[in-house]
């Protein structure tokens, strides 16, 4: 029998061949579950005015931070990124992003690949003069034409489009685990990626700020992600609670900067006999500093909802579909974060994309929202008039046995049958403002590829088969683009084993 409904939105998904959800990431992946943010603002008692009031933090003070801190340095920032935790197994290769043969994304697979992928007969592309119309160019990267994702994209980064680009690397993930090491928030930090208020921001109360776990071996708990999944945690980076309404902007900051300078005449007060004593007094002299920069924004500087471009009658959001939806609020705070150099990089994890249950419908929808979130940041990168890498992943992949699903939202497509991890491909998107991004050569739009039969060649690439590996390859991807790639050995080695193979890996020229 045909299923004649589909699940909601934000309905929860219920499997009848999968467990109980019992972790916090099986409820994410399956749309039970949604973070809560928390934000924390000051209290105040007495405090003494100034007859020195100033709008900034002293000149000695802030190059102390800049020089000491690793602080936020305008002249040699990065360029902002952004990426998308699709949590639970989402589709992406032929249903969405074109992904082929050894040939590249033209290269096409079976018609069978195509099917596993979700695309029956009549919607495989090919090179076929009829048929044509189902490849589309409009990012550089090329997407079917009745993609989803693409369609969301479009529908918020029509205007955008000619300057963007993007390449897809197939490389498979286990299915269903929090064991994928997908995220790349410390990898790109250390690359270079900070930003004026912290280092990395993500939507999720987790290690990595994600749905996904980061490499171990690149965790650094200095700049571990705060969560930010809405408006008010925004704000909450920056409110010293009743400080600014009881003193005003300026004698506030004389006040920060007073705390620091007692607190650090005690530390100077201290015996430091060991190197790491040393280094503890540094972390607390420029946890001080960092709060009292803090406090120098007001929390209209970093709200989305004050900002014109993010929401309102010529935002990219209406304020219905702003109030209306909470993906939408994530997506606004953390590219408000992150495109204005606020924050260095951050994840948005959107959860229930663990959709094989037993319709197309489902999938099409959630893949849809997504589109309309990424295509908001290359949106507002465009605003902005600032370059953006935008990184898409999920954990694991379905695949289709075939069957169609007729209905308006199904589209005629092939109904997501169950997980498959072999069918994974997660893909990248790069804005430029002066033109679209250009690539490193002629084959570098498809990062490895995959069989005939639809599944990853795990051989294709060090990274097809490795997601560490993968986490290695979108940092160097990023440092690419930077113009550091030449720097990235000095952080990372050379983890794919020759500087062939590395080059390989490598889609685009750096930005200019």
């Amino acid at each position: 029998m045909k299923r004649k409904n589909f699940f909601g939105l934000d309905q929860p998904l219920k499997h009848a061949d999968h467990r109980k959800p019992m972790t916090r990431r099986d409820f994410v992946s399956q749309g039970f579950g949604f973070g809560a943010g928390i934000a924390l603002g000051g209290s105040v008692f007495s405090l003494l005015g100034s007859s020195n009031a100033q709008a900034q933090l002293s000149t000695e003070l802030q190059a102390f931070f800049t020089d000491n801190c690793g602080g936020f340095n305008a002249a040699n920032a990065k360029i902002p990124f952004i990426c998308f935790d699709l949590a639970g197994g989402a589709n992406f290769a032929g249903s969405n992003v074109l992904v082929g043969g050894p040939g590249g994304q033209l290269d096409f697979l079976s018609t069978s690949g195509y099917r596993k992928q979700g695309l029956p007969v009549d919607q495989t592309p090919n090179l076929d003069s009829a048929i044509n119309p189902l490849i589309d160019d409009s990012l550089g990267l090329l997407f079917h034409s009745d993609s989803q994702l693409l369609r969301g994209i479009t529908e918020k980064a029509a205007t955008a489009a000619p300057n963007i680009n993007g390449a897809v690397i197939p490389a498979r993930s286990e299915n269903d685990t929090g064991n994928n090491p997908h995220n790349p928030m410390y990898s790109i930090n250390k690359a270079g990626a900070n930003g004026q208020l912290l280092a990395l921001v993500g939507s999720r109360s987790s290690e990595s700020g994600a749905n996904s776990m980061a490499p171990a071996a690149s965790i650094n708990p200095e700049v571990r992600p705060t969560k930010v999944d809405r408006a008010s945690d925004a704000r909450g980076l920056v409110d010293t609670g009743e400080l600014i309404n009881l003193l005003g902007q300026a004698d506030t900051n004389v006040v920060m900067e007073s705390i620091y300078r007692l607190s650090n005449a005690k530390l100077d007060a201290v015996d430091t006999t060991l190197t790491t004593d040393a280094v503890v007094k540094d972390l607390v002299r420029c946890g001080y500093l960092q709060g009292a920069l803090n406090a120098q924004q007001s929390p209209n500087t970093v709200d989305p909802e004050l900002d014109t471009d993010i929401v309102g009658p010529t935002g990219i959001f209406t304020q219905a579909e702003y109030d209306g939806d909470r993906e939408f609020r994530k997506t606004a705070a953390i590219m408000k974060l992150v495109i204005n150099g606020f924050a260095g990089a951050g994840t948005v994890t959107m959860g229930g994309y663990d959709y094989h249950t037993g319709d197309r419908a489902t999938g099409e929808q959630r893949d849809l929202r997504a589109g309309r979130c990424i295509g908001a940041c290359l949106e507002y990168a465009r605003l902005r008039g600032k370059p953006l890498m935008v990184y898409v992943y999920s954990d694991g992949s379905v695949f289709s046995n075939g069957m169609i699903d007729d209905s308006v939202e199904g589209r005629g497509k092939g109904v997501w049958t169950g997980d498959n991890q072999q069918t994974a491909s997660p893909f990248f998107l790069v804005h430029n403002p002066s033109g679209r991004p250009t690539l490193m050569s002629s084959d570098s739009q498809q990062l490895g590829y995959m069989r005939a039969s639809g599944d990853v060649e795990t051989t294709s690439t060090p990274v097809a088969n490795n997601v560490n590996l993968l986490v290695d390859a979108i940092a160097l991807n990023y440092m690419a683009l930077n113009g550091d790639i030449g720097g990235y050995q000095a952080l990372f080695g050379n983890p794919f084993g020759s500087s062939s193979q590395m080059d390989s890996l490598v889609a685009f020229n750096a930005l200019t």
